[in-house]
């Protein structure tokens, strides 16, 4: 499968996003030719964790949330790691891009703590979601049905519970984004 010419956002929290499910999907996106733009909340370097505590790799970041058009991806990416999804839940330019993505139409792939982020933009309400067990109350407190799957998928949203869903996680985002209408 081709996803070539395709561009995808990938989400980055400095000192915070895991780094298994930033890492997995940015290379499965990648070897599947798709264009993978890494967006944060501040430019230059941003690490990420292991296990929510220890330091992990440090990576580029292409652009933050104030130059990136969401008229220009194709898709959406959100890794977890509580402290990472806790970042971004409180970005409001996070929050405005992510709604934007989903109200084009695009697909958004989430992990682990990452539906915090889809809870936000108020687009958890009235879909089924699955996520790290421990926001279960909160996915269905804002309105959605949590589901312990590997992968669920609902419409355009795609999530995962942990990183030990990577390999079916990162299929249904190649699946997601090469049915996806090209932007």
């Amino acid at each position: 499968m081709s996803l070539s010419g395709r561009t995808i956002a990938l989400l980055i929290a400095p000192r915070g996003t895991e780094e298994v499910e930033f890492v997995e999907p940015m290379n499965a996106l990648k070897k599947a030719g798709a264009r993978v733009q890494v967006i944060g909340l501040q430019s230059g370097q941003a690490q990420t964790n292991v296990h929510d505590l220890d330091p992990g790799g440090e990576y580029a970041v292409d652009m933050n949330f104030s130059e990136a058009d969401p008229a220009c991806f194709d898709g959406l990416v959100i890794p977890g790691g509580s402290v990472g999804a806790d970042k971004l839940r409180v970005s409001r330019d996070a929050i405005a891009f992510v709604k934007a993505i989903f109200d084009a139409g695009k697909p958004i792939g989430a992990i682990c703590h990452a539906p915090w982020l889809l809870i936000e933009a108020g687009i958890a309400n009235g879909h089924s979601l699955t996520s790290f067990p421990s926001i279960k109350t909160d996915i269905k407190n804002a309105g959605g049905r949590w589901v312990d799957q590997e992968v669920v998928i609902d419409g355009q949203c795609i999530t995962s519970r942990s990183p030990d869903d990577l390999p079916a996680f990162c299929a249904a985002l190649l699946d997601a984004f090469a049915d996806a209408p090209s932007r």
